[in-house]
C-alpha cells in the first residue's frame, strides 16, 4: 500500500510539473497586448526558427493579422537557424513570404539608419539562454542602440529563461574585453530574461551616451524565475537539449582552450576532453557536420573525457571542469590557445591568471563576490517576475 501511495504522490508532482511548463506561455503569445501597438505602422522583426506562436512563426502570424511586416533581421545562426556557430549570416529573401531578410552576423551587427528608414518599430522576439556571452544579447542590444539613434521604438516579446533560476560567474567590469560575446556589466550566468534586461539596458544608461530607449517589455504569463522551462526548439544548433544548456555556462570557457566541448558530435556541449585525456571514461570523434560544426576541435581524433549529466537543475557554474582539465593538460603553455578570447568569454582576466596559479575554487568564487553583490542589487530593480528563493 505504501509503494502505491508513494508512487501516486510521484505521478501527482510530475503532472503539476508538466502543467506548470505547459502553462507558461510567451509574450509573443499575448497578442492582445502589442497588436495595438503594431497597427498602422511598417514593422521590422528581429527573428529566428524560435520565434512561434505555437506552431506557427511569429512572422506568419503578424502578417495574417493585417500588420505590415517590410523586413526580417535575422541573428547569427540566421532567420531558420540553420548556420553554424561563427558562420557568416548573408542577407538574403524568406522564401515563404518573399519579405528581405538582412543579416546581424555577417557584414552589420546593428541595423543602420538606412536600413530603418521605412521601420516605424522593431520588434524582438528570440529564445535566449540566459547566458552572458550567447550573442542574442547582444543583438538584442545593438538593435535597442540602433533604435535610439534613429529614434524608433522597440517591442519586445519575453520568453522564459531555461538559467532563469540563479546568478552566478565573475561580472564583467572591464570595458576593454566588450565584444559580441560579452558587453554589459553583468555576470555569465545573470538570471533575466531578454525582456528583464532589455529594461535595465535602458533604465541604467548602458545604452551610447547613457540614453533610455523607447521599449516596451511584452511579458510572459504563468512564469516565475523558479520555473522548470524546457526550450521546445533548439535555441541553435549546438544546443540540442535541456542538458546542453544547462552545461553550456561552464563549458563555453572552453572555447578559448585546447579542450573540445562535443562539437562535432553527437553530444554538443554534453562532453569534453581531448586525445590522450586521463580524466573521465567517455570517448568520441569530433567531425564536421554542415550547419552545426566546421572544424571541430580534434577533427577526426579520437578524444577522451568526461560525459556530462545532471541528475537536478546546476545552481552554479562548474569550475572543477575547467580546474581538471587544465590540471591534466599535458603542455600547459598551450592550454589556452587563445587568452584574449578566453578573457572576453569570462568577462575578467583574472580567471585565467586564477586557474595557472593554481587557486582554488573558493578562492575564485569569493573574488566574484563583491561585483556580484553589486549586480543583484541592479537586477531587483528590472524584475518582471517572481524572483528565485
Amino acid at each position: 500500500m505504501k509503494h502505491i501511495r508513494f508512487h501516486l504522490i510521484l505521478f501527482v508532482v510530475l503532472l503539476l510539473s508538466m502543467v506548470q511548463v505547459l502553462a507558461q506561455v510567451s509574450g509573443a503569445s499575448n497578442t492582445g497586448a502589442y497588436f495595438g501597438l503594431l497597427r498602422n505602422t511598417r514593422v521590422a522583426v528581429v527573428a529566428n526558427q524560435t520565434s512561434v506562436i505555437g506552431n506557427v512563426h511569429l512572422v506568419d502570424t503578424l502578417l495574417s493579422s493585417g500588420i505590415q511586416v517590410v523586413k526580417i533581421f535575422a541573428p547569427e545562426h540566421g532567420f531558420r537557424g540553420e548556420a553554424g556557430n561563427g558562420d557568416h549570416v548573408n542577407d538574403g529573401t524568406d522564401k515563404k513570404t518573399k519579405l528581405p531578410i538582412i543579416s546581424l552576423y555577417g557584414n552589420h551587427t546593428r541595423p543602420t539608419a538606412e536600413m530603418l528608414a521605412d521601420v516605424d518599430v522593431i520588434v524582438f522576439d528570440i529564445q535566449d539562454v540566459g547566458v552572458r556571452f550567447y550573442t542574442f544579447l547582444a543583438t538584442m542590444q545593438e538593435v535597442m542602440e540602433a533604435a535610439v539613434l534613429s529614434k524608433k521604438a522597440v517591442v519586445v516579446l519575453d520568453r522564459p529563461n531555461p538559467n532563469g533560476y540563479y546568478v552566478d560567474g565573475p561580472v564583467m567590469t572591464d570595458k576593454k574585453l566588450y565584444s559580441f560575446v560579452g558587453q554589459l556589466p553583468i555576470p555569465i550566468v545573470h538570471g533575466c530574461t531578454l525582456g528583464e534586461l532589455a529594461e535595465m539596458i535602458s533604465g541604467e544608461g548602458w545604452l551610447s551616451g547613457g540614453k533610455s530607449c523607447e521599449l516596451t517589455v511584452i511579458p510572459c504569463s504563468d512564469y516565475t524565475h523558479n520555473s522548470y522551462f524546457e526550450l521546445p526548439i533548439k535555441p541553435s544548433p549546438n544546443l540540442p537539449n535541456i542538458t546542453s544548456i544547462y552545461a553550456y555556462p561552464s563549458l563555453c570557457w572552453f572555447e578559448g582552450t585546447s579542450i573540445s566541448i562535443g562539437r562535432g558530435t553527437d553530444l554538443p556541449f554534453q562532453q569534453f576532453g581531448f586525445p590522450n585525456c586521463k580524466v573521465g571514461e567517455t570517448t568520441f570523434t569530433p567531425k564536421e557536420i554542415p550547419g552545426v560544426s566546421t572544424n571541430p576541435p580534434f577533427e577526426n581524433q579520437l578524444c577522451k573525457g568526461a560525459k556530462v549529466s545532471f541528475e537536478k537543475r546546476p545552481t552554479q557554474l562548474n569550475l572543477s571542469w575547467l580546474i581538471s582539465m587544465y590540471s591534466d593538460y599535458p603542455n600547459k603553455d598551450k592550454f589556452f590557445t587563445s587568452a584574449n578570447f578566453f578573457d572576453k568569454l569570462a568577462g575578467t582576466t583574472q580567471l585565467r591568471k586564477q586557474i595557472i596559479g593554481g587557486v582554488g575554487e573558493d578562492v575564485i568564487r569569493l573574488s566574484w563576490q563583491n561585483d556580484l553583490d553589486a549586480y543583484k542589487a541592479i537586477r531587483k530593480k528590472y524584475l518582471l517576475y517572481t524572483d528565485f528563493n
